[in-house]
């Protein structure tokens, strides 16, 4: 004997079954860049040992994401923006950007735009 299945299995189970599974990946996404940018923060901070807050701005993923490029500028100071590269995997600054790895991961031109 044949059974006839409701359309709610059928069709909008598997629906909200992929939209919940889109929404923990993306989120999870958006959860690990907030983190990164925090750490960024920090390390700045550390580096230039300040107090005051680090703003970020531009940032540009690099290496497939194992590297960030951008702007930076401390809420104590009353100069501009500075370029900073950051290495994701071995968690190293480059203020520099005369530096060997700001200069072969940065294009100076994308971030002064």
């Amino acid at each position: 004997m044949m059974y006839s299945r409701p359309f709610i299995l059928l069709l909008a189970t598997p629906v909200l079954i992929m939209l919940a599974l889109a929404a923990v990946i993306f989120g999870g996404q958006v959860i690990a860049d907030s983190r990164r940018d925090q750490q960024i923060q920090q390390t700045i901070a550390a580096s230039l040992k300040t107090s005051g807050q680090v703003e970020l701005l531009n940032l540009q993923d690099v290496q497939y994401g194992y590297g960030v490029c951008g702007l930076y500028r401390t809420s104590d100071s009353d100069k501009g923006y500075a370029s900073f590269f950051y290495d994701t995997v071995n968690d190293r600054l480059s203020l520099d950007v005369k530096s060997r790895a700001f200069q072969s991961n940065c294009n100076l031109s994308d971030l002064c735009s």
